[in-house]
């Protein structure tokens, strides 16, 4: 059986308390942790304006992930 060190764990990263929380859980109890976040939308099907993101995957949604994981140290 691996051991916990040796297994990593991918989470999907929305940028919000959940994933965040879960990532760092994880990675607090010895697994390599991968955050993933991706973009769901085509920016210029909002205008190119970001105001007008309505995603919950936006580029403000996505800065916040990234935000998170380097907190988190993944």
């Amino acid at each position: 059986m691996k051991s916990v060190s040796d297994t990593t764990v991918v989470v999907a990263m929305s940028g919000g308390v959940d994933s965040s929380v879960t990532a760092a859980l994880l990675a607090e109890q010895g697994y390599r942790v991968v955050g993933i976040t991706m973009k769901t939308y085509d920016f210029d099907e909002v205008g190119g304006n970001v105001t007008n993101e309505t995603s919950c995957c936006g580029l403000g949604a996505m800065n916040d992930a990234r935000t998170a994981a380097a907190k988190i140290g993944i």
